[in-house]
């Protein structure tokens, strides 16, 4: 019997075991992943303590001081919470606990197409803010239509020789002030278009569109996050 379980190994997880623990609570912290998010950002310099680390080696620092404190942690997925906060792995393996702190955050929603993992860090990426100055003089293209969509191309054009806006529908349906923005910028809209594959050969090339190819040398994907709320209804939270 525990007397926390943390679910999550992103920042906010971690940071919530190592309190746990140096409150000489019984802790155990479940994850698929130390790092999260923080995973896929190539670089980053927003992060206090760092002026640049890589996602990479950031989540090796939580690694080193989650054993330095000897927090207790399993890689695994929590799919179940039942009865008296008993918790069920996807190997069916049960823990149980006092208490439960969630910090399972967002996950990026993925395009789901051909080339998309393979190419993930490498051209394709879930965060403008992270990569954007990796793409200096560069083409690229951000998917998506919405107000994050048309930030991550603001930005981008402050770097790049070229970006282009790839969104499925007819029109962008962010506030009307980023459009304004958009026109003065070197920014193309390709509207009515959907990414079918990504290509390459170590890096991105190139995008299969639906009526074409497009040659480029980054993806930013800017379709919405899926909130992890499974594991919160089962709790009726």
């Amino acid at each position: 019997m525990y007397d926390v379980i943390i679910l999550g190994g992103g920042p906010a997880g971690v940071a919530a075991a190592i309190y746990s623990q140096r409150y000489k609570l019984k802790t155990l912290l479940i994850t698929k992943n130390t790092g999260g998010m923080v995973l896929d950002s190539h670089l980053i310099e927003n992060y206090p303590g760092f002026t640049k680390i890589s996602g990479i080696e950031l989540s090796k620092n939580f690694e080193e001081q989650i054993k330095h404190l000897n927090i207790e942690k399993i890689e695994a997925e929590i799919i179940d919470i039942g009865d008296n906060l008993t918790l069920t792995d996807k190997n069916n393996n049960k823990y149980e606990t006092k208490n439960i702190i969630l910090s399972l955050g967002t996950e990026k929603r993925k395009l789901n197409v051909k080339g998309e993992e393979k190419f993930l860090g490498k051209g394709v990426s879930y965060c403008y803010t992270c990569d954007a100055p990796f793409f200096k003089n560069k083409t690229v293209a951000v998917i998506g239509g919405s107000d994050s969509s048309a930030k991550a191309a603001l930005l981008l054009a402050d770097y790049a020789k070229k970006v282009y806006i790839i969104y499925r529908k007819e029109n962008l349906r962010c506030e009307p002030h980023y459009l304004d923005e958009i026109k003065n910028k070197s920014i193309e809209i390709l509207n009515n278009t959907e990414v079918k594959e990504v290509k390459g050969t170590d890096f991105v090339e190139s995008v299969t569109l639906t009526n074409n190819e497009l040659k480029l040398d980054g993806i930013f994907i800017e379709i919405g996050t899926i909130p992890a709320i499974n594991l919160t209804k089962k709790l009726n939270i």
